[in-house]
């Protein structure tokens, strides 16, 4: 099954629950084992794709129940992603694609993990006076959804979250735009519309806010998330720009869960992922590493009164039906 666990050598929860999500996506490991191989041992130490390799490999041959991510954080050193130090995932996650993305050095495999997990989006800005319209494409490693809405208050499903993200939103008073060809500030209408969706879906439950004393603070409130996810049903015509072939691959099957307990300053990272082999759900916890139920995951829904509980941070899925 490859459900291995990963020994903890110094808060590396964080770290090891990414790796665990990477290194269970056989797509992305397919990928990762037609890397080039660095010709010499001092880039074979600095380069984070091979020692990847080397700690999947090491995984999937050793009978043990963990091995030790020693050689991938000492590489990882090298590019100021210490040990010791409390990461935030959805950050961590970007430097890490960043750095393998980086050091991938046969472009028709970077634009495979490019397909693997980035997603398009379209942004729009609109003039309300004269209908002057802007249109740029950007593309993203996660879709970031807020759980509160402009008015704080908690956003009830996941379904709320995306519908809420690409809802158009009116920029008036001191957010107002210069338009070129009224000559002024001018009130506009800026929206964000779909284009494309990867194999590999990454959403961003943003828990953590500042409030006005700078101070950061968890939300922990129930926040439930289907299994099965089409895009299809959530978004409205005028929130998507693509084409029926794209639309008809928008149907996701949950595959990972990177969930947070604690508080900002004292948290604990763990992975619940559902092996694609077996179709059965493990909670990756450092170096254990057990069998769960749906009904396990379902608790990191989140609770109100539970701000230290294990709540949803990163959800992972993955398309049903890939073209």
């Amino acid at each position: 099954t490859g459900a291995i666990g990963l020994y903890n050598i110094g808060q590396s929860c964080c770290l090891n629950s990414l790796l665990q999500v990477f290194l269970m996506n056989r797509h992305f490991t397919t990928i990762l084992r037609r890397i080039t191989v660095p010709p010499h041992a001092a880039q074979k130490r600095r380069n984070v794709p091979y020692q990847m390799l080397l700690l999947l490999e090491t995984m999937q041959r050793g009978k043990q129940k963990a091995v030790s991510p020693i050689d991938l954080a000492c590489c990882l050193s090298v590019y100021k992603v210490k040990l010791f130090v409390q990461y935030d995932a959805a950050q961590l996650f970007l430097t890490l694609w960043n750095l393998i993305m980086r050091q991938m050095k046969k472009p028709e495999l970077v634009e495979e993990l490019n397909y693997l997990y980035t997603i398009c989006v379209q942004e729009h800005l609109a003039c309300q006076k004269c209908s002057s319209e802007t249109k740029r494409n950007s593309s993203m490693l996660t879709l970031p959804l807020p759980v509160l809405d402009s008015n704080s208050h908690m956003l009830k499903t996941l379904e709320d979250c995306l519908q809420y993200f690409f809802h158009p939103e009116e920029l008036t008073d001191h957010n107002m735009c210069f338009c070129e060809q009224c000559g002024r500030k001018t009130p506009f209408l800026q929206s964000m519309k779909l284009v494309h969706l990867p194999q590999t879906l990454t959403i961003h439950l943003k828990r953590f806010c500042f409030e006005q004393s700078a101070y950061i603070h968890k939300l922990s409130h129930y926040l439930p998330f289907p299994q099965d996810l089409d895009f299809n049903a959530v978004l409205t015509e005028n929130q998507c720009q693509a084409d029926d072939n794209e639309k008809a691959a928008w149907q996701y099957e949950l595959f990972a869960v990177v969930a947070h307990s604690g508080s900002t300053s004292h948290g604990h990272y763990c992975a619940y992922i559902r092996s694609l082999t077996e179709c059965k759900w493990y909670c990756f916890n450092d170096s254990e590493v057990c069998q769960v139920s749906w009904d396990d995951v379902k608790c990191t829904y989140g609770h109100s009164n539970l701000h230290w509980g294990e709540t949803a941070y990163l959800l992972i899925y993955m398309k049903k039906h890939p073209q």
